[in-house]
C-alpha cells in the first residue's frame, strides 16, 4: 500500500510555500513572453528576411560573382573598417542591381561578422503598401533588432504597454518609432550593429523623414554603420549633404566592375537558355553577344530579355534579337508596341492598369475579383495566360501578381497613361471599388468563420481551408477603407473617389454614422466632401 501523503509534517509550511513560488513564477514568465509576443507580432508589418528571400527567389538567385567586386571595393572597405565612415551610400541607375548587391553585402556581414553583431535590414517597394513607407522601415529595423537581442523589448514595451498597437499606428507612429530606435542605438549592451535600407527612392510616404534620421544619427553611433541605397535622386543628394560621416558609392563611376558583373549575370543566364532551350554553339554565342553588346551594365535588361527568349524556338532566335533595343525604357517600349498589335491588346492593357493602381501586389483570387475578365477566363491556367501576354511588365510568383521593378511602373505612368487608363485613373479606381463590392455581396456573410461566439480570441481564429476570404480581404482592409467607429483613413492615405468610410467624421460618436466621401486634411482631420444618400445593401448586408 503506497503510504498517506501528510499535510502535518515538520516542514509542511516551507514545502508548499516553496511550491507556490515556483507556480508563480512560472506564471509571471509564462505571462511576460506572451505579452512580448503579441508586442512583436503588432510591431511586424512584414518580416525582412523573407522579403530579402522572395526578392532574391524573383531575380533568379544571388550570385556571388555578381556583387562580388564590391566587397574589395576601397569604398565599402573604408565604410567597413575605418571610424570614421559611418555611413556608405550606394547609388545608381534604375536596373543597376542595387538590391543584390545589398543583398550580398547582408550575406558576407552574416557570414563573417561575430555573433554578438546585429544585423537589420529593411527592402523598401514602392509598389506594396506594407514596404513603402518610413514608418514601415523603422518597424522592420526595429523588429529584426529585437529578434537578434530579445532584451532590447523593453524599449518597446515602455511605450506598447501603454497604448498597445496603436502607437505603431497612429498619426504620432514616426515619432514613437523614432524614439524606441534611438532608444535601442543608444542601449548599452547593444554592440556592433549594421542598419541597411534599401531602395530610399521607392520609400513613397515619410521619405524625407526617414533622411533627416539617416543624416542625423548616422554619425552619432561609433558602435552602429549604415548602409542605403537609392537612384540618383538630387533630393536625396541633398538630404544627406549633413551627413559628416559618410562615403558615396556610384555605381555609374564604377563602369567596368559592374560591367564585369552583368557579363557573369549574362553567362548565368544564357547557359540556363542554352540548357532549357538546348542552343547549339552559334545560337548561344549570338545570343551571349548581342546581350554583351547591348546590356549598357543593366542587369534587368539582360533579365528582361533573356525571360522573353524563353519560349522562342531555335529558327527564330536570331530574328528576336533584333526587336530588343538597347536601353529599358526603350525595350518597355518596344514591349508595349507588342502587346498594342496583339488581340488581347484590351484586356491587357486593362490589366496593367489594375496592377499599376492597386497598394499592393495581388493574388490570382484578388485580380478576379478586382476586374472585369472575359467569360472564357475560368481557371487560373487562364489568368496565367493573360499574365504571360503582358510582355514581362509582369510577374508571376506563386499566386502573387507584381510589376516586374518600379522602373516598369515609372514607365508605364509616364509614358501610357492612355493605353491602360483610357478614361481615367479616377475610373480604374471606381471599377475595382465597385467589382470589390460586388464580391463583397456574394461572399461575405454573418459569422462567415462559424466562431459563434462573437467574443472568440481573434489571436485564435484558425482560417478555414480554403478560406473564403481571400478573394475580398483586400477589399475589405483597403478598397473599401472599412473601419468601425476608428477611422480607416489615414495621414498617408486620403479616401479616394468611391471609398467608404463607416466610422463617424470628426467630432462624432463613432461607430456606422453614415456613406461619407472625404480627405484627411493637413491637421489630420477627416473633412467631408461629400456624401451618398444611402450605403450599398451589399455593405448594409455585411454588416448586419
Amino acid at each position: 500500500m503506497a503510504p498517506a501523503t501528510s499535510f502535518r509534517g515538520p516542514n509542511y509550511g516551507f514545502q508548499v510555500g516553496s511550491n507556490h513560488g515556483q507556480i508563480i513564477a512560472q506564471f509571471n514568465v509564462s505571462e511576460n513572453v506572451s505579452a512580448d509576443q503579441a508586442c512583436l507580432r503588432d510591431l511586424q508589418t512584414t518580416n525582412p528576411r523573407h522579403d530579402k528571400d522572395r526578392i532574391e527567389t524573383t531575380k533568379g538567385g544571388l550570385l556571388n560573382n555578381a556583387y562580388n567586386w564590391i566587397l574589395n571595393h576601397a569604398d565599402f572597405k573604408r565604410w567597413r573598417y575605418e571610424q570614421q565612415s559611418q555611413l556608405l551610400w550606394i547609388k545608381g541607375d534604375p536596373g543597376k542591381g542595387k538590391t543584390m548587391l545589398l543583398c550580398g553585402i547582408i550575406d558576407e556581414l552574416m557570414k563573417s561578422a561575430p555573433e554578438t553583431t546585429s544585423i537589420s535590414f529593411f527592402f523598401c517597394q514602392a509598389t506594396d503598401l506594407r514596404i513603402n513607407h518610413a514608418t514601415a522601415v523603422l518597424r522592420g529595423l526595429i523588429f529584426m533588432l529585437v529578434d537578434q537581442q530579445p532584451s532590447l523589448i523593453s524599449h518597446i514595451r515602455r511605450q506598447y504597454d501603454k497604448t498597445g498597437k496603436q502607437i505603431f499606428e497612429g498619426v504620432n507612429a514616426w515619432e514613437a518609432l523614432s524614439e524606441i530606435l534611438i532608444s535601442i542605438l543608444e542601449d548599452p549592451l547593444l554592440q556592433t550593429t549594421y542598419l541597411i535600407i534599401d531602395a530610399l527612392d521607392e520609400c513613397t510616404t515619410g521619405l524625407n523623414r526617414l533622411l533627416e534620421l539617416v543624416a542625423q544619427k548616422s554619425s552619432v553611433y561609433p558602435h552602429v554603420k549604415w548602409i542605403v541605397s537609392s537612384r540618383n535622386w538630387p533630393a536625396i543628394e541633398a538630404a544627406l549633404s549633413s551627413a559628416t560621416q559618410k562615403t558615396k558609392l556610384q555605381l555609374e563611376l564604377n563602369e567596368t566592375s559592374v560591367a564585369e558583373a552583368v557579363a557573369f549575370f549574362v553567362h548565368y543566364r544564357v547557359q540556363k537558355l542554352t540548357e532549357k532551350r538546348k542552343y547549339n554553339n552559334e545560337i548561344r554565342e549570338a545570343v551571349s553577344q548581342h546581350l554583351l553588346s547591348n546590356a549598357h551594365g543593366t542587369f534587368l535588361w539582360v533579365a528582361l530579355v533573356c525571360e522573353k527568349l524563353t519560349n522562342v524556338q531555335k529558327r527564330n532566335i536570331q530574328k528576336k534579337l533584333e526587336e530588343f533595343p538597347p536601353g529599358l525604357d526603350e525595350l518597355y517600349k518596344r514591349m508595349l508596341d507588342q502587346i498594342s498589335d496583339t488581340d488581347n491588346a484590351e484586356l491587357c492593357q486593362s490589366l496593367l492598369g489594375v496592377i499599376t493602381t492597386v497598394y499592393r501586389p495581388i493574388t490570382l483570387d484578388e485580380l478576379v475579383s478586382s476586374m472585369d475578365l472575359p467569360e472564357e477566363v475560368t481557371d487560373d491556367s487562364d489568368l496565367e495566360e493573360i499574365i504571360g501576354l503582358c510582355g514581362s511588365f509582369l510577374t508571376l510568383q506563386g499566386r502573387t501578381i507584381s510589376l516586374v521593378h518600379q522602373s516598369a511602373k515609372d514607365f508605364l505612368l509616364r509614358e501610357a497613361v492612355h493605353e491602360i487608363f483610357p478614361s481615367g485613373v479616377d475610373i480604374v479606381h471606381y471599377s475595382i471599388f465597385s467589382k470589390s463590392l460586388g464580391a463583397i455581396s456574394k461572399i461575405l456573410r454573418r459569422d462567415i468563420y462559424n466562431l459563434v461566439h462573437p467574443g472568440y480570441p481573434i489571436d485564435q481564429v484558425i482560417p478555414p481551408d480554403p478560406d473564403p476570404l481571400v478573394a475580398i480581404r483586400d477589399s475589405l482592409r483597403i478598397g473599401l477603407m472599412v473601419g468601425i467607429g476608428g477611422g480607416a483613413p489615414s495621414v498617408q492615405n486620403d479616401i479616394r473617389l468611391g471609398d467608404i468610410v463607416v466610422s463617424g467624421p470628426e467630432g462624432s460618436s463613432g461607430g456606422v454614422i453614415q456613406h461619407d466621401m472625404g480627405k484627411i486634411g493637413k491637421n489630420g482631420k477627416i473633412q467631408r466632401t461629400g456624401s451618398l444618400n444611402s450605403p450599398p445593401k451589399s455593405l448594409l448586408n455585411a454588416l448586419a
